[in-house]
Parts: C-alpha cells; sequence; structure tokens
C-alpha cells in the first residue's frame, strides 16, 4: 500500500505537469502563472506608513504674563484630536516657540509700542483682567517672543506626537539658551525634532514598522537648513535618502496672514525677510529624493499639488495656537492631513481632517468641513493641472 503523503506527493506533481503542458500551449495562461507565483502573500504585502501632520503649535506662553496660558494648563487643549494623532504611525507638527523656564530674549528689547512685530499674524496684546479689589494693570508692552512652559513637553507626548519641527522664526525667541531647552525636553520625552540646526539638529530619523523614515527640518533663519538655499537643501535631502527609505520635508517659508493663502511662483518676502521661492524649492527637494513636502508658516491654509507623483502641502495652517494669534476667518480654520506613504515613499492615500480654533485657541473637530472646501479652492486656483484633486468628504488624489 502507498502511504497517503506519497500519494499527495505523486498528485502535485501530476497536477504540475498537466499546468506547465497547458501554459506552454497557451502563452497567455504562462504569463498568469508567473504572475501567480511572484504575487506576495499578505504578510508579505509592502507596509503602509501612516502619517498625521498638522501646522503650527504653540500652546501657551510666559513671555508676557499668565494669562496667556490656556485653561487648565493646557491638559484638554488637544483632547479632541488625540485619537487621531495617536492612531497614526508617525504623527508631525511644527513646534513654533522654544519650550522654557525663564532667560532672556532680545527680541522684545525694544518695547516702544511703535515697534511693529514682524509677525503679521500675531494677536494684538490684551489688557489683563484686573482683580477685585485692585488697581487695574498696565497694558504690557508688545512682545511677539513666545516661551512655553517645559511642562507642556508631556502635553504632546500626551496627544500622540512622534516628531517636531523645529526649524521657523520663534524657535530662538530665547536664543540658544531656549534652543536647548527645547531639545533636553523633547529627548527626555523621546520625542524625535527635526530643522533645529543646520549641522547636528537638520534631520530626524525614525523606524516604523521595519520602515526607515527620515524628517529633513527647512526655515529662512540664519540657524536652520534655509529655504532659499537650494544647494544646501539637495545635500540634506540626498544625504537623508542614503540613510532612510522614506525621506518627508518640512519647511517654514511664505508670507503671512489673511493676505497669505496663495502660493507665488517667486521668492516671497515678510518685511526684509526672503521666505522662499516655495515651489521651486519644493521641487527641487523632490528631485534630491524627498517623498513627502509638509509646508507652514503663513498661518492660513494654502493648496495642494502633486509634483512627479509626490504630494506637496504647502501649508497647514495654525493647529493648537493659544492668545497670541490672531485666529479670526481663515486664520482659524485648519486640517489634520492624514497622508500614506508606502515603504518605498510612494504616494498611497490622503483624507482631509478639518478642524478650527475657538476662542483664545486650541483644535476642535470641524463638522462644517470648512477647511476641505478652502484647500480645494486655493489648490485648483494655484495649480490647475497639478492641483491635488480633493472630494467634498476631503479624500485626496493625484490629478
Amino acid at each position: 500500500m502507498i502511504p497517503k503523503a506519497v500519494k499527495a506527493s505523486l498528485a502535485l506533481v501530476v497536477a504540475l505537469i498537466a499546468v506547465f503542458g497547458l501554459a506552454c500551449q497557451n502563452p497567455e495562461l504562462s504569463t498568469q502563472v508567473a504572475q501567480a507565483e511572484t504575487k506576495p502573500t499578505p504578510d508579505r504585502m509592502t507596509p503602509s506608513i501612516e502619517i498625521a501632520a498638522v501646522g503650527d503649535i504653540m500652546m501657551g506662553s510666559t513671555s508676557i504674563n499668565e494669562s496667556f496660558l490656556p485653561p487648565n494648563d493646557g491638559r484638554d487643549m488637544l483632547k479632541e484630536v488625540t485619537p487621531i494623532l495617536s492612531a497614526a504611525d508617525i504623527a508631525f507638527g511644527n513646534l513654533e516657540g522654544p519650550m522654557l523656564e525663564g532667560g532672556k530674549t532680545a527680541k522684545c528689547a525694544d518695547s516702544s509700542p511703535a515697534k511693529k512685530p514682524n509677525d503679521a499674524n500675531a494677536a494684538p496684546t490684551p489688557t489683563p483682567t484686573p482683580l477685585p479689589g485692585k488697581t487695574p494693570p498696565k497694558k504690557p508692552a508688545p512682545c511677539f517672543a513666545f516661551r512655553v512652559p517645559t511642562r507642556y513637553g508631556q502635553h504632546l507626548k500626551d496627544a500622540g506626537f512622534d516628531v517636531l519641527n523645529l526649524a521657523n522664526n520663534h524657535a530662538g525667541d530665547f536664543g540658544e539658551q531656549g534652543r536647548a531647552s527645547t531639545r533636553k525636553v523633547l529627548d527626555d520625552l523621546g520625542i524625535k525634532y527635526a530643522g533645529g540646526e543646520r549641522d547636528r539638529f537638520s534631520t530626524a530619523y525614525l523606524v516604523v514598522k521595519g520602515v526607515s523614515v527620515a524628517v529633513v527640518g527647512f526655515d529662512h533663519n540664519p540657524v536652520s537648513p534655509n529655504v532659499n538655499d537650494l544647494d544646501e537643501a539637495r545635500r540634506l535631502v540626498t544625504a537623508a535618502k542614503k540613510k532612510a527609505q522614506i525621506v518627508i520635508v518640512s519647511f517654514h517659508g511664505g508670507a503671512e496672514g489673511e493676505g497669505a493663502q496663495h502660493v507665488l511662483r517667486q521668492t516671497e518676502m515678510l518685511g526684509s525677510e526672503k521666505r522662499g521661492n516655495l515651489p521651486l524649492f519644493a521641487h527641487t527637494v523632490i528631485d534630491a529624493g524627498a517623498d513627502l513636502v509638509l509646508g507652514h508658516g503663513p498661518h492660513v491654509l494654502r493648496g495642494m499639488e502633486f509634483y512627479k507623483g509626490h504630494l506637496i502641502v504647502y501649508s497647514m495652517g495654525n493647529f493648537a495656537t493659544y492668545g497670541m494669534f490672531n485666529l479670526k476667518g481663515v486664520q482659524g480654520i485648519s486640517a489634520i492631513f492624514d497622508i500614506k506613504l508606502t515603504s518605498t515613499g510612494d504616494f498611497g492615500a490622503a483624507k482631509i481632517i478639518p478642524i478650527r480654533q475657538e476662542g483664545r485657541g486650541g483644535p476642535v473637530l470641524d463638522p462644517s468641513g470648512g477647511a476641505i472646501a478652502k484647500l480645494r479652492e486655493l489648490s485648483v486656483a494655484d495649480f490647475g493641472a497639478s492641483a491635488a484633486r480633493i472630494t467634498d468628504e476631503g479624500i485626496v488624489s493625484a490629478p
């Protein structure tokens, strides 16, 4: 008697010979057999990396007085969006301002009311509310330097942030002391950071689902990698691509405020500051190997385009900014950008989750979908054929 195992093996051999014979007679079947042999099984599929990206974060500042700190010391500010951020493989945002106790800022050395801040989105300095029976305090002199309490780093950790951009025009408000304190806070919490200084902290590296990811940060200041220096941008992105499978570029650039919603194909200015030719910059870094480009800085949403199959978000707007930002109209509309990339950096899918900031600031979900309509309008107006396609539900696809 032939054992069952031997019978099964013989049956398999006979079946394979039959299939091979048919395939030789039918080239189309031969191709299908080859494809079936090479098709990956579910556990061998290319992993998808999900990124939840947001714009400017400044959860409260002590640079003027304690009235610029949020209720409950900021513990509830990110509560509504935490489930979304925590669910992503990488939660990213722009940390606008140093995390520091004490210190001094040269930015407000001239406290003359006539001195205008070089920040078009800054909110007017409010007059403090007097205590009962006390003489009303004088309105503080304008100071548009930010100083976020170090304990607020835990709020960012609890919300799920994995990597933060430190390349922006407020990161150095309290000099190197503020930069060093910010890095220590984030190091202690295990949060990565990019764009801190061009020679030492320009690029953050993470490993997610076995996939290596680099985040490179750019700004227009003399400390961080600069959006105006395209040669430096190519060099940093090329170096990152040699070490990581996916490269994400973050930039802080462009003019500011309600009048700066459109992307210009020229160098943008704010006062005497050159804030980048952003389409040229974004295309340059993608040519150098970047897979996704995320912008912030104008404090409003800007359009989205695809270049060589890669998504560019030109501004993600204000995300969680309390007390010292103008949040009227379009400046209070924002979004969480939920983006999926393959392990090779190819665009997979994206969705816009609309939010808004209420009162003095803090993100809440926006059922009206204001950000979706605004992003679609700006994308079509500024980029035409290369504009991202955006459905009423916020689903983003390439043109």
